[in-house]
């Protein structure tokens, strides 16, 4: 196998020596770059954009093309299971996703079922496959998925939610339909993730949007049992390569020693909560990835560099960080301000690995 040009990524979530701390953004492909909105126009649709192996590597490149990332991130999104288990997925002009048939009835909640992901997800093993030929060992491509809670919550509520009362209702009212789209959930993505890391994934990152909308409890059983599933059964090493995971439960900042005992190999921090005591907390046992407020990116470059001093002291010496935002970037970020973010984490990192 051909050695990465630069696995600076890598040896960070291995929690291995490097020489600065890598650093890549979430959503770093899309509406804040002029070149992805174009793309996007020829390809009509987001959904097109999504199922065309071209276009998905075309934007997948954008961001590397423009700023030093550490880090390619497969452009796809988090409901493509859910649409191949015939959910009927689609997208409205600046209303989000929806399903044209969400999971309201018990005989459609017993009828899901694993797709392929090789045969009603091909698209995206073929993305996966073309952008890492693309990338030509540049850096490495990180692979993803959406949680089985996440993914539920899309499926019952049929699109995004404030308040979440349709799943909150089936569970405690009907928890045991609850766990079945969750069992289901949690395989499809253990296939998913696998797939894609044969396909050419050299990481892979499950994205726990709604996991902090649960109550303590609710978490434990709801969430991070069926991560724990997916955990249990993943690609570890291809080829004698490692394959490291990170897990991100955005508000997840109260169950930081849970996460870290699943067996991933970093956890991904949201913004509200301080880097260094999160270190102190995992002891050890996780890389961490993040956690810069992405509404620092709308500040001017100076302040810019002083809030990723911060996140890089806090953190302190040594590996184990992969920098990131605490959540994606907005579509508003003037793309001048993410270079600025970029070149202040390679340059003033490097004492902190020295």
């Amino acid at each position: 196998m051909t050695q990465l040009k630069n696995d600076t990524f890598l040896r960070a979530l291995l929690r291995q020596p490097t020489e600065y701390t890598p650093v890549w953004m979430m959503r770093q492909a899309g509406r804040y770059l002029p070149e992805y909105n174009q793309t996007r126009r020829r390809a009509g649709d987001f959904l097109d954009l999504c199922k065309s192996p071209d276009h998905a590597t075309e934007v997948t490149l954008q961001p590397l093309a423009r700023f030093p990332l550490d880090a390619a991130i497969l452009f796809s999104d988090i409901l493509t299971i859910p649409d191949a288990m015939g959910l009927g997925l689609y997208f409205n002009v600046g209303d989000g996703p929806k399903f044209e048939r969400p999971l309201r009835h018990e005989r459609d909640i017993r009828a899901l079922a694993v797709p392929d992901p090789n045969i009603e997800l091909g698209y995206v093993m073929a993305a996966v496959s073309q952008i890492r030929r693309a990338l030509d060992n540049n850096v490495p491509l990180i692979g993803f998925s959406g949680s089985p809670f996440t993914l539920a919550c899309y499926m019952v509520e049929g699109g995004s939610s404030v308040d979440f009362s349709r799943i909150k209702a089936m569970l405690y009212q009907r928890p045991e339909l609850l766990h079945h789209i969750l069992d289901v959930n949690a395989r499809a993505v253990t296939a998913y993730l696998n797939a894609q890391i044969e396909a050419g994934a050299q990481a892979v990152m499950i994205f726990d949007s709604w996991g902090g909308a649960l109550s303590d409890a609710a978490y434990a059983e709801f969430s991070l049992a069926y991560l724990q599933q997916i955990m249990d059964g993943l690609t570890r090493t291809l080829d004698g390569v490692a394959i490291p995971s990170i897990v991100y439960t955005k508000g997840g900042g109260l169950w930081l020693e849970d996460i870290a005992a699943i067996g991933c190999d970093a956890i991904g921090l949201d913004w509200a909560i301080d880097i260094g005591k999160a270190r102190r907390r995992v002891d050890g046992r996780v890389a961490l990835q993040g956690n810069l407020d992405p509404m620092v990116l709308f500040a001017e470059a100076d302040i810019i560099r002083a809030e990723v001093g911060k996140v890089l002291h806090s953190y302190g010496q040594g590996s184990g960080h992969v920098f990131n935002l605490g959540h994606g970037v907005s579509q508003f970020t003037p793309p001048d301000n993410v270079a600025a973010m970029v070149a202040a984490v390679h340059e003033l990192s490097r004492p902190y690995h020295a």
